[in-house]
């Protein structure tokens, strides 16, 4: 299944927009194009004369994001571009193409409807399917979900589950684990998620979603090394943006908003000299300024007509002159 009867609802799209402020002629980096919604409004905005480089490393997205692209108006070559792999290497895309900077960076992090809604991806929770949670399921170096859930120790798993969902059950939840596995493989997302829910005591189940959330979230982020990506992917963005360029990062959990609220907030900094000095003498002057003081959440409007958004925030952070 290529996800194409999949409906595609870009979050925050006008905040993204607004605060982004593209302008023709633009070059823009949609690092996550996913479905194209973000890529195409942006596109509105810098062409004529403008140019848009989409990066996904799942296949099937960077091909739906192609034809959401061509069937806005747009031309592949002339308007846009696509490539296949991780938003980390983005430098290394913008390199092969011999540009030098860019204007705009997006990255909307986090799954898509298409990873949640087909089953056969092994992300979602009321769908069955294989456990495999592979953001590009062509890469032979990602090991799917099942090989983690099947193979990792006890003690790993319950660090998967403690430091990437935050799961207060990790330790019950991997014991658990360990013991199904020892009478036949886990290879089902519904098995997966009913050795979780039975692992935690009914009364400790959160009220608003479903028990085995946190173990999913977390083995998404091991089986696709999404922090390290990320990390990396901030890192760069001093060498990729040009003066005056902004970039903006929607986060659907909190590690990955505690990351890029770290990195912007210091990448903005002015004084660097320790709190106990009475007066600067490193004369440090910023050269970022952050636009979004706190994150921007969807409205109530749009939770309402998608659901998904109610975790979303964006921050967005701009290089000086």
């Amino acid at each position: 299944m290529n996800g194409e009867g999949v409906i595609h609802r870009p979050v925050l799209l006008e905040e993204v927009v607004r605060l982004l402020e593209p302008k023709p002629g633009m070059v823009v980096v949609d690092a996550t194009v996913g479905g194209g919604g973000h890529a195409a409004a942006l596109l509105r905005q810098v062409c004529p004369g403008g140019f848009l480089l989409g990066i996904d490393r799942d296949p099937q997205a960077a091909e739906l994001a192609e034809r959401a692209l061509v069937r806005a108006g747009f031309t592949r070559g002339r308007h846009f571009d696509i490539e296949v792999r991780r938003f980390s290497s983005v430098d290394e895309a913008l390199a092969r193409r011999r540009i030098s900077g860019v204007d705009r960076v997006l990255a909307d992090l986090g799954v898509s409807s298409m990873h949640l809604d087909v089953a056969e991806r092994g992300f979602s929770l009321k769908r069955e399917g294989p456990l495999d949670m592979r953001m590009d399921p062509t890469d032979p170096s990602l090991p799917t979900a099942a090989d983690i859930v099947n193979e990792a120790s006890e003690e790993e798993l319950t660090r998967i589950f403690r430091d990437f969902g935050e799961e207060r059950w990790a330790r019950r939840i991997a014991r658990a684990i360990v013991r199904r596995r020892q009478e036949r493989p886990i290879t089902s997302t519904t098995e997966l998620r009913e050795v979780v829910a039975a692992a935690i005591p009914r009364k400790h189940w959160p009220p608003t979603i479903d028990p085995a959330t946190r173990v999913f979230q977390a083995l998404r982020i091991a089986v696709n090394a999404e922090l390290e990506e990320l990390d990396l992917f901030l890192a760069k963005l001093p060498t990729i943006l040009k003066p005056s360029g902004r970039a903006a990062v929607i986060s659907f959990h909190s590690l990955e908003d505690r990351r890029v609220k770290q990195v912007f907030r210091e990448l903005s900094r002015e004084c660097t000299c320790p709190p106990e000095w009475p007066i600067c003498r490193c004369e440090r002057k910023a050269k970022w300024r952050l636009i979004t003081g706190k994150p921007v959440t969807a409205s109530e409007e749009e939770i309402q007509m998608n659901p998904r958004s109610r975790s979303a925030k964006l921050r967005v952070v701009e290089r000086l002159a």
